[in-house]
């Protein structure tokens, strides 16, 4: 089970398109590319709310293809928003019993996710909508948010940095006014924390929803959503550990030859991930073999440098050769180089 799941987290293809363009549009070609290179005839999207456009879901609405997307509550209509955050009709998985939430014990359930869900007619498209629910996940949200007004604080006295450059920048909860609280016109801007923006956003602390046309059980839908971590963790990969970005190129042949070499990157190290049997984190193997420095000795070979641990052991195992020996010859050096082209 263990190797299934680490084979599935192996990356079959990527695509690139403009940074100033909307990135909704790029889904649909980027499976047309798996359904012509792979022969892949039957799979399951799963996307975050970024790609989980209508014409995207109806693109995914067939036999075969289906998909699972990040709903945002907030752009829910009214009715259905009302359904996400109320207080009664809520499940734990494999019970049928509905609790409240308000009735709840917040320490017997902090660790656990709680659900409620309905059909919904959106736009002409039969969807299944699953809200889930968990204390733990509320305690983030706000630990979030208290990091982020606590910049909001020093932003707002400097009043020529409170252009907002994204949605969930922290300047979202300053408020900005021209006048006194007397309603005489001020002569310099005034900035202040606006507590109807942080009540509305602590409205949805904990909650999450998604949409999907599959017609698995509840349990499964969940279970497929939170595995999408494993494919936000490789752009991470990409972008730490590969300095995928910043691209400093402008020709397009170049920027594309420059993804492919982090791409191919990132399917060895999930190979070596899987071979490794996944037990250890990106930072510790990528740390590890930039590490495996060997000083050579002319006329004698080479000295390894690096301090033998359990990984490095690992690695000598998967690969079927040594190199922390005291001195490791030329000849056996030969043979190790010889056996890694191979």
């Amino acid at each position: 089970m263990k190797s299934q799941q680490l084979l599935c987290r192996i990356p079959l293809t990527f695509s690139v398109f403009n940074g100033s363009d909307n990135e909704q549009p790029s889904m649909k070609p980027l499976e047309n590319k798996i359904l012509s290179n792979f022969g892949m005839k039957k799979f399951v999207v799963c996307t975050d709310a970024g790609l989980s456009s209508t014409p995207n879901r109806i693109f995914n609405n067939t036999a075969n293809r289906k998909f699972v997307t990040t709903q945002s509550i907030k752009k829910l209509k009214g009715f259905l928003k009302d359904f996400c955050l109320g207080d009664e009709g809520w499940h734990l998985n494999g019970s049928k019993k509905a609790f409240k939430l308000s009735e709840l014990d917040e320490t017997e359930y902090y660790d656990k996710t709680i659900y409620k869900d309905r059909r919904i007619n959106e736009d002409g498209l039969e969807q299944h909508l699953v809200v889930t629910f968990s204390f733990k996940y509320r305690d983030y949200h706000r630990s979030v948010r208290s990091r982020q007004l606590v910049r909001t604080s020093k932003l707002a006295n400097n009043p020529s940095s409170l252009k907002r450059n994204r949605q969930n920048d922290p300047k979202r909860f300053i408020r900005q006014d021209h006048c006194t609280t007397d309603g005489e016109v001020a002569d310099h801007l005034i900035t202040s924390i606006d507590d109807e923006v942080v009540r509305e956003e602590e409205q949805y602390d904990g909650f999450y929803a998604v949409c999907t046309n599959l017609e698995d059980d509840v349990s499964t839908i969940i279970s497929i959503n939170q595995k999408r971590w494993q494919i936000e963790e490789c752009f991470r990969i990409m972008k730490s550990e590969f300095q995928a970005r910043p691209v400093y190129l402008s020709r397009k042949d170049r920027i594309i030859a420059h993804f492919i070499i982090c791409f191919t990157a990132l399917i060895i190290y999930r190979i070596l991930e899987k071979k490794l049997g996944g037990e250890y984190t990106c930072e510790s193997i990528i740390r590890t073999l930039k590490e495996m420095n060997m000083l050579v000795m002319p006329g004698e070979g080479y000295i390894p440098e690096y301090t033998r641990t359990d990984l490095t052991d690992e690695l000598h195992d998967v690969f079927g050769f040594r190199t922390d020996y005291e001195i490791v010859s030329q000849r056996n050096m030969k043979k190790i180089l010889t056996t890694i082209k191979k």
